[in-house]
């Protein structure tokens, strides 16, 4: 990206944060259109008009030069899919602007303003600051403005939200009920502790412990904490300890105390330089609050939804209401419905929008050409959006059907009605069982050790050094004494890249010789070469049990599930309304609108490419005719 570029894209993403970021936080098209640079037309040349207000040639370019997406492109069906974006977000912005136009700026407003840009981005310095304005292509009266417009928008919304009605008790009660697992308190649990410095007295205390000695006795021997009330983690009450959360512990200490979900005694947890040993006498597992307790932190939710919907519905009618005139022949672009769905038409470009707004295709476009990348947008990603904008659309209509009182964004509302139609899922116990044989693996700590290697010319040099050393010495050492060449291999991981997988296999998997501090290794021939390998501070590979998993994995197959039925439950009632889905027709009259377009090559440049078959408007290459007479189909990434 070259300076010009950074520095305007530096100002104008600031301006966006600081000026209006927060206020558009719920409706990302709002900030993005507000994030491009505001309204300026004075003394360009006009493009089109939008309810009288012009757009320029000058900002429809300075939009894309700004924007990595829209200017890795040159022709093709993306850079169509661009140019219509371009267009749709700047007719956007207008309708933005000019519906706060009635809204007072004071100039002390956009001077405070301004000051935070420059303080934030090191431009106090007046010749820096008008360098950087250079830089970028732009006047401070032009940068002046466009803070004006911004703030006049983020005050046209506040004013807006203001007006929202408060949420109504059924609304926040419905709310509660269907995100009960945003209203748990968190899990507690009775117990002791014996915290001490010395790891090895740890370690025997542990042992002690676990051969039945009375834990609350050890820990008023020897804790350095809480020995006055037996290790007690919470306060004595009624002769038994008060529940404590997982904050009141270290982090390690709590993390291997609340797996105890049926309790007992965890290993020896040493951090901080103290070691830890927790006896859990009971787990009590998360419950939900009731609705009374929870109530004022639902009504501000509701709350917050009802304004995202109003401020929602309010840009809608601003977009229904825009009439586009073409001024530039070169800037016209097409814009069909893609989609319709209750009565509402879906514009294509809004599918547009999302698919510019989407990381996959920026980092896809750094991959391969744009021409190969529109393949994969149009056959992968664009059906998947177009089916959940018609969802988003159909399911403020549905909650009306089904009265329920849901409120919020179309994406909020989707969600909510999604958590309504998975109401009903649950987790059985052979669910639980199913998934953790099934993903074993992820519940595997890999075994380690320290390795040294010992590797030979001859098998026969191997086995006799394996034989004659007995531990005693210096491995290194002794290995070299016996011809072989030592690699200090260090603390390895088993199944990692540091072995190959034969020596991974002999110091890991197979059983080897008891020697000194270690084990010696049967001898293993990598590459050309034969080894032993001296193995010591063998830690075996270990499962945690399912009883330690179990809440973890009840909430992840629960998430699945909900998931799964939530969609079903949507894409059933979506169905009722015969939702009309004409992207493949759109796409293939823009193929056909893309070819007409495209420069035509010189007849001798046409015979010269024919030979080796010539590359179609959308970068693939024709292929050689198949026996018949019929063209091969393009081979398939």
């Amino acid at each position: 990206m070259n300076k010009k570029t950074l520095v305007n894209g530096m100002l104008l993403v600031l301006a966006l944060l600081l000026v209006v970021g927060m206020a558009y936080q719920f409706t990302p098209a709002i900030g993005n259109l507000m994030g491009s640079g505001g309204s300026s037309s004075k003394g360009g040349t006009p493009a089109l008009k939008v309810n009288g207000s012009t757009i320029t040639v000058e900002e429809l370019d300075a939009m894309k030069r700004g924007n990595p997406i829209l200017s890795s492109t040159d022709g093709g069906v993306l850079e169509d899919d661009f140019k219509i974006y371009m267009v749709d977000q700047q007719v956007q912005q207008k309708l933005l602007v000019a519906a706060a136009s009635d809204v007072k700026v004071s100039r002390d407003d956009v001077n405070a303003e301004i000051t935070k840009i420059r303080e934030a981005n090191d431009l106090t310095d007046n010749q820096k600051y008008q360098d950087a304005l250079q830089q970028a292509g732009i006047s401070d009266a032009e940068l002046r403005e466009q803070v004006k417009q911004q703030l006049a928008v983020q005050r046209k919304v506040e004013a807006l939200k203001a007006a929202v009605p408060a949420a109504t008790e059924a609304e926040a009660k419905f709310y509660y009920d269907q995100n009960k697992e945003l209203f748990q308190n968190d899990a507690r649990i009775v117990g002791r502790w014996i915290v001490v410095k010395d790891a090895k007295k740890a370690a025997e205390l542990l042992k002690q412990a676990r051969g039945g000695a009375d834990f609350a006795q050890l820990a008023s021997a020897n804790s350095e904490q809480n020995k006055d009330r037996g290790g007690a983690l919470g306060p004595i009450e009624n002769g038994k300890p008060k529940p404590v959360t997982a904050v009141t512990l270290p982090t390690e200490v709590a993390n291997a105390a609340f797996a105890l979900e049926q309790g007992g005694l965890t290993d020896v947890v040493t951090t901080g330089g103290k070691s830890y040993i927790v006896k859990v006498e009971e787990y009590l597992a998360p419950t939900t609050k009731p609705f009374a307790e929870a109530k004022a932190d639902a009504v501000k939710a509701v709350d917050e939804q009802k304004k995202n919907q109003a401020t929602e519905e309010w840009f809608d009618k601003l977009r229904d209401g825009a009439k586009v005139e073409v001024v530039d022949p070169a800037w016209k672009t097409e814009n069909p419905v893609v989609a319709t769905v209750a009565g509402k038409e879906i514009l294509y470009s809004e599918i547009i929008g999302q698919v510019v707004n989407n990381q996959q295709v920026a980092g896809l476009l750094q991959q391969v050409p744009a021409e190969q990348a529109s393949g994969l947008v149009n056959g992968m990603l664009k059906p998947g959006l177009v089916t959940q904008t018609i969802n988003a659309y159909a399911t403020p209509v549905l909650v009306k059907r089904l009265n329920l009182a849901i409120t919020g964004t179309r994406q909020e509302q989707v969600a909510a009605l999604s958590a309504y139609g998975a109401r009903n899922v649950q987790v059985t116990d052979a669910d639980i069982e199913a998934y953790y044989q099934q993903n074993k693996a992820q519940f595997e700590t890999a075994a380690s050790a320290t390795i040294a290697e010992a590797s030979f010319k001859t098998q026969a040099a191997a086995e006799a050094f394996r034989s004659s050393w007995n531990g005693q010495g210096d491995f290194v050492q002794a290995a070299s004494k016996a011809g072989g060449t030592v690699s200090e291999r260090g603390e390895v991981t088993g199944g990692g890249e540091t072995l190959s997988a034969e020596l991974n296999a002999a110091a890991f998997d197979q059983p080897g010789r008891n020697v000194g501090a270690g084990t010696l290794s049967p001898v293993t021939k990598s590459g050309e070469r034969f080894s032993v390998l001296y193995v010591t501070d063998l830690k075996p590979k270990t499962t945690e049990p399912l009883s330690a998993v179990r809440s973890e994995i009840r909430a992840q197959v629960l998430a699945s599930k909900q998931a799964e039925a939530g969609q079903k439950f949507i894409d059933t009632q979506v169905a009722t309304l015969k939702p009309v889905n004409n992207l493949q027709k759109i796409l293939d009259a823009q193929a056909k609108r893309v070819a007409a377009a495209a420069p035509k090559k010189p007849a001798a440049t046409e015979e010269k490419d024919g030979a080796a078959g010539t590359a179609t408007p959308e970068g693939s290459t024709d292929a050689p005719a198949a026996e018949g007479g019929e063209a091969a189909p393009p081979a398939q990434e």
